[in-house]
């Protein structure tokens, strides 16, 4: 990029949000009663609020939203089939506690991994994670390897797990931004939000859940959750998501609603309820509408470069009738910001690609991006692209390429040579013109001396027999002698 030019179209806000830092807001915060949470723009993966969302904190069954996408991309890579079936080994209830949530599957239990997957999202069941990353991996320290590989292509960087599925263990921890990540990337796998977003689901396997049809325990969609009380948590937009909790991490989620095209996920850690607070709300749902209600209510999407605009003039050499490049977006931009941000609070950068243009262009040609930024924000960046083609004038181009061949080292050097001996011959055949015409002019006078003393010589002769009349008689008598003899 050689030019870069920048121009605002007002003052920007100071209102926007930093990245990570929600006192920066201008907005009222939501007020929370967990530990740890973030909201975040799913379109756009831009942080709305975040409160202590890089704390390394339990995530208990959260993680088991890694499992599962390491499973999915198993299917995915045709390395499992949901149809598989899988015989649970004795390691299936390593390090599963009395009172642990489990779809009782016990070892030798043949299932499915398509069950396997509702069993672990569902219900949330700890033996289902086990014998998924056994069967995967082989080992399920294998999996869990293969789990922290993951977190780290992702960019968690809070991190690391020991379990396939968020029981309590030493050096086990997550945050709330890296949950986000985490559950992002799952998205991606549309059967995890149909497995997630499934309120009651029915096994195969009669060994699951004893043969009874298992609830999603998210109350924020489904009515029947054992968290539920009486639906007081449902939530309008929600969908898919995963609970968690043990007495180190509290109650715990992770969801996702979506309002007018505004598509939010929330995480919400080290929440009170009733096995740790003894009371009977769930805050891990009751933080994340909280969250929601604040994003849906003090944000909207706002065009932010139509892409009808010009955005952009930049000339053009060589260009037919001096024609200029009309540089306009190549799609609109658009962006979920604060509704108190005002036309005038938007910052604009542009960025020309190239200093100079030249034609030939054609029409769609990207020369170069346009950035909007609020405050230290980047909302969006839109390629600029040339509206119409611009065609080469071939006249403008013949003189610019005399001028360049012109302008060559050898080009000169050659010119001066020719001109130097063009000089030189111009000097030469001067100087024969004007001593052949000083040649000339000396012949003409010497031809005329010679002819002028002739001439006086004649007129001299001419006096002198005149003024002789003995040689007048004596020419006489020897021509009467002459014609006498000739009559005798």
């Amino acid at each position: 990029m050689k030019k870069r030019r920048i121009f605002p179209l007002i003052l920007l806000l100071s209102l926007v949000m930093s990245m990570f830092a929600p006192a920066a807001l201008a907005l009222e915060v939501p007020q929370l009663n967990g530990q740890a949470a973030v909201l975040v723009d799913l379109d756009a993966g831009r942080v709305l609020y975040g409160y202590n969302m890089d704390a390394e904190r339990a995530p208990a069954s959260l993680t088991k939203v890694m499992t599962v996408l390491l499973a999915l991309e198993a299917v995915d890579s045709g390395r499992v089939s949901l149809d598989e079936m899988i015989v649970a080994q004795d390691d299936c209830l390593e390090g599963l506690e009395e009172d642990s949530s489990t779809s009782g599957i016990g070892p030798g239990v043949s299932i499915s991994m398509k069950d396997l997957l509702y069993c672990a999202l569902l219900q949330s069941a700890n033996e289902a994670c086990n014998i998924i990353g056994r069967y995967i991996s082989g080992s399920i320290s294998g999996f869990v390897d293969q789990m922290n590989r993951k977190a780290e292509q992702l960019g968690c960087q809070h991190t690391h797990f020991v379990n396939t599925n968020g029981l309590p263990a030493e050096n086990h921890y997550s945050s709330a931004y890296d949950q986000y990540l985490i559950f992002a990337e799952a998205m991606k796998h549309p059967l995890f939000m149909e497995i997630s977003n499934t309120a009651s689901y029915s096994a195969d396997c009669t060994a699951v859940n004893n043969g009874e049809p298992i609830g999603n325990s998210n109350a924020l969609i489904n009515i029947t959750s054992i968290y539920s009380n009486g639906g007081r948590y449902l939530y309008e937009g929600a969908s898919g998501g995963k609970t968690g909790y043990t007495r180190a991490a509290g109650y715990c989620l992770v969801s996702t609603a979506q309002r007018n095209g505004v598509r939010l996920l929330a995480v919400a850690m080290g929440c009170d309820g009733a096995l740790n607070a003894q009371i009977e709300d769930y805050y891990n749902f009751i933080d994340s509408r909280t969250l929601y209600d604040w994003g849906f209510n003090n944000f909207s999407y706002r065009t932010l470069v139509s892409a009808n605009e010009v955005v952009e003039r930049q000339d053009v050499e060589l260009a037919e009738g001096n024609a200029v490049a009309m540089l306009r977006p190549q799609e609109e931009l658009r962006a979920l910001m604060p509704n108190e941000v005002k036309d005038e609070d938007i910052r604009r950068e542009v960025i020309l690609y190239n200093e100079t243009l030249r034609a030939p262009i054609g029409a769609g040609t990207v020369l170069g991006e346009v950035r909007v930024y609020v405050n230290s924000t980047l909302f969006g960046t839109s390629r600029l692209v040339n509206s119409s083609a611009i065609e080469l004038s071939r006249n403008a181009y013949l003189t610019r390429r005399v001028g360049e061949i012109l302008s060559k080292g050898w080009v000169i050097a050659l010119i001066s040579v020719l001109l130097f001996f063009t000089i030189v011959y111009l000097i030469l055949i001067t100087r024969y013109r004007r001593l052949r015409k000083k040649h000339l002019r000396e012949r003409r006078r010497a031809e005329k001396r010679r002819r002028e003393e002739e001439l006086q010589k004649r007129r001299q002769g001419t006096t002198l027999q005149s003024a002789d009349p003995v040689d007048r008689f004596d020419f006489s008598a020897d021509m009467s002698e002459f014609f006498d003899d000739e009559g005798k």
